[in-house]
Order: C-alpha cells, then structure tokens, then sequence
C-alpha cells in the first residue's frame, strides 16, 4: 500500500472517529447476552444498510456483510467483530453506562462491533481501489462459544482464503499493537461428570455406595493430568469448579455432580487430555463401587493458533500504522479462550490485539470481565485502521 493511500486512510479514520465513538457507547449502553443480540445485530444492519453494504443473515442475531472489489475477481478475506456482552452488572459510573440491568460489555466487543461498522465505512468508499471480496462477520455469543459455529456450520466460511480479527486488551497500552506466531489463546472445553452412588445410613457406610468419596478422589486424580502426563512445557489447566453432592449430613450420597474445564494450547494436547479425564473418572468411580451416570463434554472453543505468514503480514501492516517500536510480536500466551480459533480452523488467518489501556487514567485499566472495565477510545481508531489495513493489503498481495 502506498503512503499516500495510507495516509488518506488514516484522514478518513480520524474524520470517522467520532461515529465510531457514538456506536461504541451506543452499543455500551445496550448490551445483549449471548444469542440474544437482537437490538445490536438490528443496528448494525441499520448501519450496514446506510452504507449499501449487502449481507445475509446467520442464525438469529448475526450477519454476513460483503464488499466487492471492483478492479476484479481474486481473494476472499473476511473480517470478524464478536457482539455480545456478559452478564455482569456495569459499574463505571460513566455517561454511557449500561441502561440493561445485569448486562456489560465488560470484554470489549462494543469496541469490536464499532470499528468493524467503522472500517466497513472505508472499505466500501474504496471498492474501486481492490479486487477480490471482503465479508464482515458480526458475530454472536462469543462469551459461550456459540457464535463462530453458526458461521461455520452453516458453510459461510467456505471458499474463504484469509481471516482476520482484532481483540481489545486492556494490558496494553493504546498506541501499540499485537501480532503473535503459533498459539495465542488456550481451547476450551467444559465437562460435567455425573456420579451414581447407592444411599444408605452414615453409620452403616458398607451397605452403601459413596457418591461423594467416589466425585472427591474423581477431582484429586484429575489433578494429576497436568503434573504428571503432560510435559511441563506444554502448558495445561484441569480445573474444577463444581463438586455438588449429598442431600443431609448422615446419608450416605448416591449423587455426584462435577463440572469443570480443559484449557490447552494444540489440538494433539487437547485430545489427550479430555481422553484422560473421561478414563480416569471412570476408573476412579468403578474402584468405589460406583458408576459415571453421564460425561459430557462441552466444545467452547479449540486452540487460537494464528498463522505464520498471516501475522507477518499483521505485524508488517501493523508497523505501517504505529510503527516497528509499538508492535508487539511474542505477546503472552492466554489460557482464555476465543471461538475465532474456529474460523482459523476454515482458513488460514490471524488475531491480533490493539491496546486500550491509558497509563495516565486508571479507569482503562481494570481487567476483562471486571465490572469497571472502560477503553481508551483512542484505541477505536487503530482497531479500524489494522482492520482496513490488513484487508487492503492482503487483497493487493494477490491481484
């Protein structure tokens, strides 16, 4: 891309930037949980028609916008911006605090939303610069691994060649910019072991059939997956976080019910590890004379594994933006998860990350999913930039 063309991007932005600011807030002030987004995807169908930018639709709450280039046929790229908020009261005390009780975008995807709305802006005012297709996906229910699946299940990934997203990161500080190799975020998976015991009275344990001893040692040997049959060097999390059983103190339980997650970072790690707990938990169980009722497991998310030579394109349009000093190229790997890795596993793409966090205003400092999380809205701009950028440069590398 030339300095030119960039340079009459970056005055559009800049010219953009208070409606994209409007949309952020907008969407701050309404938030939707997960699969019921639907006042935000009516707005941003609101938005994508003032701008004559066709889509279709996916599920209930969620769209598929398309640009053509006008220069021809060539590449499929799509641009991906989650939507939903979390069920989280909002306590920034600020003008454009939730107006839905119990609802937050306290993850960011408010910002995701807009600067998608945003770039969209320029990309369609620029059709007859570039050849090939953009599509915008708005996507659902990213906060319970929903969404991403409604795309791909539903074949509207299909023939696609690249793909791209963006997360705001309250760690970083505004003005920088992420772009890492390999393995980014941890998959997730949530399983819930039922364990059947037999009742009988405290006093008389041998006649019954402990549910609860059974689910305890359940939890205590899952422990060892990570401690002992993965390499230290391949991080993994068993975590539990419900162990529910037992109706009075002095009846022997004969219900169980365990929940918990399995984080990894490859999908070799990742299948081995829910084989695992499945053998274990049922093994554990048979040795106390009890028997899994149900195991199930929950696919949230796989393992976020951007592309090589994908984020050397990120990190080189990214330094075309903020410059070599304000990129970060080896970001710390999170256990969170993000069912982006689902479009990852349709195309080649990566997932890069602007930074929101103001060093002078500790208000843009608060985690993700803290009920106080706030942006630097600086960061907006940049989100759109990298999006257009990114797009514009790709579709170029192959006409």
């Amino acid at each position: 891309m030339t300095t030119l063309i960039r340079e009459s991007i970056k005055e559009e932005i800049k010219r953009n930037s208070t409606d994209v600011i409007a949309l952020r807030r907008h969407f701050h002030q309404y938030p939707e949980a997960s699969l019921k987004e639907f006042e935000t995807i009516k707005r941003i169908k609101e938005e994508l028609n003032k701008l004559a930018i066709p889509f279709e639709e996916v599920g209930e709450t969620s769209v598929l916008g398309t640009i053509e280039g006008k220069k021809g046929s060539g590449k499929t790229i799509v641009l991906r911006a989650d939507i939903d908020a979390l069920e989280l009261e909002d306590a920034t005390g600020k003008e454009y605090q939730s107006k839905n009780p119990g609802l937050n975008h306290a993850c960011g995807h408010d910002g995701h939303a807009a600067a998608l709305l945003g770039a969209a802006k320029v990309l369609k005012n620029r059709e007859d610069e570039f050849s090939g297709t953009i599509k915008l996906a708005f996507q659902p229910a990213e906060e319970i691994g929903a969404g991403a699946r409604q795309f791909v299940e539903g074949g509207f990934v299909e023939n696609v060649d690249q793909v791209f997203g963006i997360h705001l990161d309250s760690n970083v500080p505004v003005g920088k910019l992420v772009a890492t190799k390999g393995a980014t975020n941890a998959s997730c998976d949530i399983f819930k072991i039922e364990v059947e015991g037999l009742s009988s009275h405290v006093a008389q344990p041998n006649v019954g059939r402990d549910a609860v001893l059974a689910a305890a040692s359940i939890v205590v040997e899952l422990q060892k997956i990570a401690a002992r049959e993965v390499s230290p060097l391949d991080p993994v999390v068993v975590g539990i976080g419900v162990l529910d059983a037992g109706t009075r103190y002095n009846i022997v339980a004969n219900h169980a019910r365990i929940e918990g997650t399995v984080r990894a970072f490859s999908h070799e790690t990742r299948a081995f590890v829910l084989k695992r707990v499945e053998e274990i938990a049922k093994q554990i169980a048979e040795a106390h004379r009890t028997k899994i009722a149900s195991f199930h497991i929950h696919d949230a998310a796989g393992p976020l594994i951007n592309d090589d030579t994908a984020t050397e394109l990120a990190q080189k349009v990214a330094t075309e933006i903020v410059g070599s000093d304000n990129v970060v190229t080896d970001y710390t790997k999170s256990l969170g998860a993000d069912d982006f890795a689902d479009f990852l596993l349709k195309a080649p793409g990566v997932y890069g990350r602007v930074g929101t966090r103001n060093l002078d205003n500790p208000d843009t400092q608060y985690g993700h999913h803290h009920e106080k999380f706030d942006i630097d809205e600086a960061g907006l701009a940049l989100a759109t930039e990298f999006h257009v950028g990114y797009a514009l440069t790709y579709l170029s590398l192959n006409e």
